[in-house]
């Protein structure tokens, strides 16, 4: 049985990785909406720019078959290129490993398209050499349902921890006392993350009588 984890996430223990969110990748996915996947994509993607902390991108056959990575994620870490892969597998990439290596993390927060190759292949060979592994389970897609239900499961078993976008960001803040993430995080929240946003924002101008959202935000309220 696996060593449960039982520590949480935050800013200065992990590294966020995100693998083959290109759009031919995309075209294959079919357990979640892909529109709903780019939105939670982008939740994590913000999260970690909001808290600073280390992002890996990495692409697969980029030219000769899956495009270019989504240009939502990488307009949001510039200088940040892509490592060009040729094996599905992230791990059997010297380059890739390097650079988890380098970021001097053991939790590494991965989200992958698809779920069944991208996300599970790697996850285990970094839980097999010693890191933990949170499988963000909405911003990863698989080919079917039935396809992604059964590599969640397989990592899982295996010693994962499955978390969502919004788990993580909320993780990484934790406390509303945080007031220097706590406006951009509140943006986040208002942009992406539905009803949960829209409550916010009703809190904040029916209740506390507040400006509405963007002019609350560029003011001093």
């Amino acid at each position: 049985m696996s060593k449960p984890i039982l520590s949480l996430l935050d800013p200065t223990n992990c590294a966020v990785i995100f693998i083959d969110h290109q759009p031919q990748m995309t075209f294959g996915v079919a357990n979640i909406d892909r529109q709903t996947l780019v939105n939670n994509t982008l939740v994590l993607a913000k999260a970690a720019k909001i808290f600073n902390v280390p992002v890996i991108l990495t692409t697969v056959e980029t030219e000769s078959f899956s495009g270019h990575m989504w240009p939502q994620i990488t307009e949001l870490f510039p200088g940040n290129t892509p490592i060009e892969r040729t094996s599905m597998n992230s791990w059997e990439d010297k380059k890739f490993v390097q650079a988890v290596e380098k970021t001097g993390r053991k939790k590494l927060v991965i989200a992958a398209l698809w779920t069944e190759v991208c996300l599970t292949f790697p996850a285990i060979q970094a839980m097999q050499a010693g890191y933990e592994v949170y499988a963000v389970e909405d911003a990863s897609g698989g080919t079917s349902e039935v396809a992604h239900r059964a590599a969640m499961d397989r990592v899982v078993q295996a010693g994962a921890a499955p978390v969502t976008a919004l788990q993580v960001l909320l993780e990484f803040q934790r406390d509303w006392a945080k007031r220097d993430t706590y406006d951009a995080v509140m943006g986040l929240v208002l942009q992406h993350c539905g009803a949960y946003g829209q409550g916010v924002e009703y809190a904040y101008t029916m209740v506390h009588k507040q400006p509405p959202y963007p002019v609350r935000l560029k003011s001093d309220h």
